[in-house]
């Protein structure tokens, strides 16, 4: 039986795998928090978050799309007009306006939030987005003078952080894939297999398990480019005693689940044990840790006194522990333009529904290189692995 708020499905997909209900609540929960906000309207124009308040999930989010949500009454969408036959197909309970290519969207945007909102009402913005262009915001905010803009940005990603059991399962189901691509590219790798060939290999067993197009491209990289966080596969190919470091997630439904793992061309280093040991570790101990009530920042000084203890310093220190995923569209995985990270510093407060790519890495320290990350779900008792590809060194030939 399928999870609640997933559509029934016939022998094939549907293009929107949620119920009306489901999306219902969403809109509910994103409108109380407008009202505690003081915002009449949101204006969302993030992918994601347009995507899981209607179920769009297409690639047109290239061109300015705006969703105008208010308080009251339907939403209205705006698109180019050649977006229009997807938007039928996908999207019900919307007024759908559109603008012509060669067009200004100025136009279209001003008329769009005049028919949803009046003067004098109180309008979100999201600012922290990428997705509003910033010709097409300067033409909103100075015809549109009579309209007060407040940031709007986090109040759908504050409803999103909670996943639903509909979610849940699809995230459970990009997990499995995302095990498999990896086990896919592990054993393609070996000396002389260049990256792009590891990547080919990913990419294949991916899309055959049921992948669509991931908001990341696999991170495929070897020994001279491991610190380059965010680049990928070239011709270079791999020589006996490097490193390959691979990461990639699987996308259904837009839902995403990554992990990452580091093997060793043809041998490992002497000390792999212990280094391996201790990512080990610092992933067991997030993952209790990762219990609802406490706050990001405590999940990760529990991971940095792990790894404090086994370098026997406390030099060592990354940006994070962990990020928030769920919906991903390109250019990343991780939600949106923010990085919500488990780090340090953050106050963020654990609550169980919220998914996590964790990461224990560790790098440049008189040990050998090592890391492994995985999906997590927070659950009532802690954290919950997702990804299961083993975490053991691993020697490819």
């Amino acid at each position: 039986m399928a999870a609640p708020g997933v559509a029934p499905t016939t022998g094939t997909e549907p293009v929107t795998p949620f119920t009306e209900n489901e999306f219902d609540a969403r809109r509910a929960a994103v409108r109380a928090r407008m009202t505690q906000r003081g915002l009449d309207a949101l204006l969302v124009v993030s992918p994601e978050n347009v995507y899981y308040l209607l179920g769009l999930n297409y690639q047109g989010y290239f061109a300015f799309t705006l969703l105008v949500l208010p308080l009251d009454g339907p939403p209205r969408l705006l698109t180019r007009e050649v977006e229009r036959p997807t938007v039928t197909a996908q999207v019900s309970g919307v007024e759908h306006v559109t603008f012509s290519d060669g067009t200004d969207p100025v136009d279209a945007a001003v008329d769009t939030i005049t028919r949803c909102t009046g003067p004098g009402q109180a309008l979100g913005v999201e600012r922290t987005a990428m997705f509003f262009p910033l010709g097409v915001w300067d033409g909103v905010r100075e015809t549109l003078d009579d309209r007060k803009f407040d940031d709007g940005s986090g109040v759908v990603e504050q409803v999103r952080a909670i996943k639903s059991a509909a979610e849940i399962e699809l995230i459970r189901r990009s997990a499995r894939i995302s095990d498999k691509a990896m086990r896919a590219g592990v054993d393609a790798a070996g000396p002389d297999v260049s990256e792009r060939e590891v990547a080919a290999h990913v990419y294949h067993k991916m899309i055959s398990a049921g992948s669509e197009d991931p908001g990341f491209a696999p991170l495929i990289r070897s020994d001279d480019a491991l610190d380059q966080e965010h680049v990928t596969w070239r011709d270079r190919r791999l020589g006996t005693g490097e490193r390959l470091f691979l990461e990639l997630s699987a996308s259904v439904n837009r839902y995403h689940a990554p992990l990452s793992r580091l093997v060793h061309v043809d041998r490992t280093p002497p000390g792999i044990a212990a280094s391996a040991d201790m990512a080990a570790e610092g992933l067991w101990t997030v993952l209790d840790a990762l219990r609802p009530g406490v706050t990001a920042g405590s999940v990760y000084a529990a991971w940095q006194r792990v790894i404090d203890t086994g370098l026997g310093h406390s030099e060592y220190q990354r940006h994070h522990c962990g990020y928030m995923v769920g919906i991903g569209f390109p250019p990343s995985w991780v939600g949106g333009s923010a990085v919500v990270g488990l780090r340090r510093d953050s106050d963020l407060v654990i609550r169980p529904g919220m998914v996590f790519h964790v990461l224990s890495w560790i790098f440049g320290q008189p040990t050998p290189d090592y890391l492994v990350s995985d999906t997590v779900l927070v659950t009532e008792s802690g954290g919950e692995l997702l990804t299961r590809t083993s975490r053991e060194p691993t020697e490819v030939r």
